[in-house]
């Protein structure tokens, strides 16, 4: 019975979760629509390359491997927003453009307490503006976005990467010692950020600050102590442009599906500005991760900047299973059944029903058989005869 099983990080959808992941899925694609995105769809496999040989890169233990005829190394597309950045500088002339995507992503994950390798993902990448006004536009479309899928009791953590870089431009933090830090902060673990800097022996002052960042998450008052922190040009100038942001998300009247915070600290090879994650109530992962982005295209061959985000499409579908949000698969419009040498009546009317846009489902069991069979289902129920068509 072990060959039936799947590899850890993968599964099927039965039929109800199918439904609602297409439900989410079509709603998506329409808001995206609306909002003037150009929808693209990237190469499911990619040069290992493209991917491991740039200042940005997944780290090659994250990615599914495999070997082209010629010998070259391949991989499974690991990230929507590296691939959006490489059309952008390598595929279009017209480089101020909103890209929309609905695409599968696989990578392993470097968490035991996330359990998938398979990402459905949908997303928008913006390219070509650079201003609190388009950081402020994203993440409220992303919160439109979340609405759109149903899912209730969400929030959006808003933070800045030029702050904690600031911080770090002070201390005598080495490359990877800054790099430890970054992931104890971003997990919010105050005691192994300690521990790095007692162990660094870093000044005070700088330490202080870095070790302040584990808490730095509420509201608008997030900011004033912020500022008590640092007087560094950079940690300040990236304060200035996070709360230009959040009062446009204010004067949006978003401030109730906002948080500041600044131990949001992602990637700093790949962010550049603001950063933002999106949470469920009592859900244990982001189902929603995004911010700027304004030097990756320059791994392509041209500077654009850029700010975006991605959805776990599974994720939001575990979280309207745990809300009690998913619809039932309904049963179809109208069934048929034929009785002996009635078929072509029956399969004309099938016909002339699907055309009409209706569900039709043309049984082909027995009639006995097609009896039991629309029992407990909710459609209108026809049975071709000899004679034409009745209700039944």
């Amino acid at each position: 019975m072990g060959y039936f099983n799947l590899p850890s990080g993968v599964q099927d959808l039965l039929p109800e979760e199918c439904y609602n992941l297409n439900l989410i899925k079509n709603k998506l694609e329409k808001k995206f629509s609306l909002a003037g995105c150009i929808p693209v769809s990237s190469a499911a496999i990619e040069y290992y390359d493209t991917f491991a040989c740039i200042k940005n890169s997944i780290a090659q233990e994250r990615m599914f491997k495999m070997t082209d005829r010629d010998g070259k190394l391949l991989v499974l597309r690991p990230d929507m927003t590296l691939a959006a950045a490489r059309i952008a500088a390598t595929r279009l002339t017209d480089t101020d453009v909103k890209l929309s995507y609905v695409s599968d992503v696989w990578n392993y994950s470097t968490s035991e307490s996330v359990s998938q390798r398979e990402f459905l993902q949908a997303g928008v990448e913006c390219f070509g503006v650079s201003s609190p006004l388009s950081d402020a536009m994203t993440i409220a479309f992303a919160i439109e976005c979340v609405k759109e899928t149903g899912v209730q009791d969400f929030i959006i953590d808003i933070g800045h990467v030029g702050f904690f870089k600031g911080l770090l431009s002070e201390s005598s933090l080495t490359e990877e010692e800054a790099e430890e830090i970054r992931r104890s902060v971003n997990a919010k673990d105050s005691l192994s950020v300690q521990m790095i800097l007692s162990r660094s022996k870093e000044k005070k002052e700088a330490a202080n600050a870095i070790m302040a960042l584990p808490t730095l998450f509420g509201g608008e008052e997030v900011f004033a102590r912020a500022e008590e922190l640092t007087k560094n040009e950079e940690a300040l100038s990236a304060l200035h442009h996070l709360k230009q942001v959040y009062a446009i998300l204010k004067s949006f009247s978003l401030e109730n599906y906002i948080s500041i915070d600044l131990g949001t600290v992602k990637s700093l090879a790949y962010y550049s500005g603001v950063v933002f994650t999106g949470y469920v109530k009592d859900f244990g992962t982001d189902i929603l991760s995004g911010g700027r982005y304004d030097s990756l295209a320059d791994e392509f061959g041209k500077s654009i900047p850029a700010v975006g985000f991605a959805m776990g499409l599974k994720r939001c579908l575990m979280v309207l299973e745990r809300q009690g949000k998913l619809v039932k698969v309904p049963d179809p419009d109208l069934i048929i059944l034929s009785e002996p040498g009635a078929e072509s009546v029956a399969y004309g009317v099938y016909r002339a029903f699907t055309a009409q846009g209706k569900i039709a489902d043309f049984f082909t069991g027995s009639v006995e058989e097609g009896k039991k069979y629309v029992a407990d289902k909710k459609s209108e129920v026809y049975l071709a005869t000899k004679e034409g068509l009745k209700s039944l």
